[in-house]
């Protein structure tokens, strides 16, 4: 009688636990998940709106919401004078590198270089203000300003029509600010995430020697070279220049090269001297500076520029002019600016955020990435009404940044200052600056673009991770940017796609001594329950993809087709049993396919029985009447729990 009392407890204790399952509250409707998107990027607290508390007043609900939009409202309160020195010091050291930089990656964007000086002032003071992070280092970059020069003179020609480019490139901007935004509020990170770690690691390097070889055109003094992007053809208008195959007037001329060389090996040497000495971090970082100051003093006062060396001459000083009347959203090219923006946002955003999170990792503390993209939408939003072109966080500048020590985003806000004031005072200083000059600042900066560490980690740990990186690579150097980046993200996808439709599906056994069910294969110590096969789909999706590829495989196990299961299994199946564990979602497909799986089931007298079917998955099997069909006593929490009601149905039946 006790025994029989304790089997009613323990089936009773069962049944409670299976109606848990089955009675969890329905998922929130889409329109609900985006409303709540919404609301967590934008308000603070996950749960809370700014006029719902009622132990705060509207003024602290303001102000939470404030706080939340603009982290500078947060931590300036407990700013100290201690922290101001560090990000003052860090500030000058930026801005000594920002400035010769900024002015090479406008010359790389196929802009005026004032308008790389433009894009290092507002965005910068958008991002301090918004921006989560206390180390990155706002600015043009090396390869969004080589997608800029790829990508937009398909559409304007920046040597016939240069007005209609710069404007061309303005609209690039708003959409590419409107993209990340968009990205941030509704929490569309993963769409980021598209173009892997890998493929980023090869279109980086690939990005990198396209940029290094378009910089011969500065080396070399040639006033003419091809428009093309890809290697063969650089080297192609390389190899006519040399050999003289060009016309009169656009020969090399030898002074550029010497002079470009020259200070490329001075900034090696000081990044090298910077790298063995940490306490010379500052002298890599005011480098570039240095050799735009000596190699101009050297052109005028020698007057190279009379002999064939190419100035810069004239750059337009004073604040960023308003750009508002210049954006192109009504013209016949929105759409393809649109498809530029897109291209720009999603490269902009992984570098920028693959940058922050590193240095926050250091620092220990975490960086919110929909927020990240919120702030960097809105400076490039108020970025191309000022100017700029598209902004973002350079690696170099940031790990300049943080060397010098930086506290907070002021840096950035001292940066930014002393921009605006070299644009008010010191714009004529630079008219005999060489072009060379600014050639060899940018190569200098591209070894960091290049990790062959990385890419031999990635080929060691996972081969088709490695084909993405060398497609997106090859893509970018002997096809175009946009091949470059296609071929990643098909090899991405397809990755993706031969995983969804062929997923992993475990058969499980009890662990010895241990209420834990493993995979047989790589526990073969997990015993198998005579009769019953305990089945784990490990997918995030039973779809049109995978569904019948996952039927037809237990439907054979059911058979006895495979020798290794007749082993497992020791005899007629009797019951298959599906944990549903790391099931996130079913389609009509994957639904459709688990009736025709239990009607074959039920023809060979074989039982069907779910096990902790998640969240969204049990409320569309409620939906489509499958739980009635299987039954509901069917339906258990643990796989414990269903071997066990299947042993006793089976004892029962016998």
């Amino acid at each position: 009688m006790r025994e029989q009392g304790v089997f009613h407890l323990e089936e009773h204790g069962q049944t409670e636990r299976s109606q848990w399952v089955l009675d969890s509250p329905n998922p929130p409707p889409l329109w609900k998940k985006l409303f709540s998107s919404v609301k967590e990027t934008i308000l603070p607290h996950g749960n809370m709106f700014c006029f719902s508390s009622k132990r705060k007043t509207i003024n602290g609900h303001a102000l939470s919401c404030l706080q939340n939009l603009f982290p500078i409202i947060s931590w300036l309160r407990d700013y100290k004078v201690s922290k101001f020195k560090d990000d003052l010091l860090a500030g000058l050291t930026l801005a000594s590198l920002c400035i010769p930089q900024s002015i090479g990656y406008a010359t790389l964007a196929k802009v005026a270089p004032e308008y790389g000086l433009y894009t290092s002032v507002v965005p910068p003071l958008i991002y301090a203000m918004m921006g989560s992070s206390r180390e990155i280092a706002i600015g043009p970059v090396a390869v969004v300003s080589m997608l800029l020069a790829s990508l937009v003179p398909k559409v304007e020609d920046p040597v016939t029509n240069p007005n209609a480019y710069r404007n061309l490139v303005f609209t690039v901007t708003f959409f590419t600010g409107i993209f990340q935004t968009a990205f941030g509020v509704f929490r569309l990170g993963f769409l980021v995430d598209f173009l892997s770690h890998a493929a980023l690691v090869g279109f980086m390097a690939g990005a990198a020697i396209i940029i290094g070889l378009q910089q011969l055109k500065g080396l070399l003094g040639l006033s003419h070279f091809t428009s093309k992007t890809d290697v063969v053809s650089v080297l192609a208008s390389v190899y006519k220049s040399l050999h003289n195959q060009i016309a009169p007037g656009q020969k090399w001329n030898p002074l550029n090269f010497v002079l470009g060389c020259s200070f490329l090996i001075f900034i090696l040497i000081t990044r090298f001297i910077g790298r063995r000495n940490r306490k010379l971090f500052w002298l890599p970082a005011i480098s570039p500076l240095l050799s735009v100051i000596l190699s101009t003093l050297i052109v005028y006062l020698s007057r190279a520029d009379k002999h064939g060396v190419n100035i810069i001459k004239h750059v337009k000083g004073g604040l960023n002019p308003s750009s508002l009347h210049q954006l192109q959203l009504h013209g016949p090219h929105v759409g393809q600016a649109a498809k530029i923006g897109l291209i720009c946002s999603v490269i902009a955003l992984t570098e920028a955020i693959a940058v922050g999170r590193s240095f926050a990792s250091i620092k220990g503390y975490h960086l919110d990435g929909n927020k990240e993209m919120l702030s960097m939408g809105i400076m490039n939003i108020a970025g191309s009404l000022t100017s700029c072109y598209v902004a973002t966080g350079s690696f170099s500048r940031t790990a300049v940044n943080f060397s010098a020590g930086c506290q907070t985003a002021v840096s950035n806000i001292v940066m930014a200052v002393t921009v605006f004031l070299s644009l008010e005072l010191f714009t004529r200083l630079l008219y005999y600056t060489p072009v060379a000059i600014l050639a060899s600042i940018v190569l200098s900066a591209l070894p960091g673009l290049i990790d062959l560490s990385e890419a031999c980690y990635i080929w060691k740990v996972d081969k088709l991770d490695f084909l993405a990186c060398i497609g997106a690579f090859l893509g970018v150097l002997f096809a175009t940017v946009e091949i470059g980046l296609l071929v990643a993200v098909i090899i991405s996808f397809a990755k993706i796609l031969i995983q969804s439709i062929r997923p992993g599906i475990e058969v499980l056994g009890r662990v010895p001594r241990t209420e834990a069910f493993c995979d047989v294969t790589q526990y073969p110590m997990a015993i198998s329950t005579p009769g019953i096969i305990v089945i784990r789909i490990s997918s995030g999706s039973l779809c049109f993809a995978n569904a019948n590829f996952v039927r037809e495989r237990i439907l054979k196990w059911v058979s006895q087709d495979e020798d290794d299961l007749k082993e497992t299994t020791k005899g007629r199946v009797q019951a298959v049993i599906l944990d549903m564990t790391n099931l996130m979602n079913v389609d009509t497909s994957g639904i459709l396919a688990l009736e025709e799986l239990h009607k074959r089931l039920l023809s060979r007298g074989v039982e069907l029985a779910m096990v902790n079917p998640r969240w969204l998955v049990i409320h569309k099997l409620k939906l489509a009447h499958f739980v009635d069909k299987i039954g509901k006593e069917w339906v258990f929490l643990t796989v414990g729990e269903a071997v066990d009601a299947c042993l006793a149905t089976k004892i029962a039946r016998a």
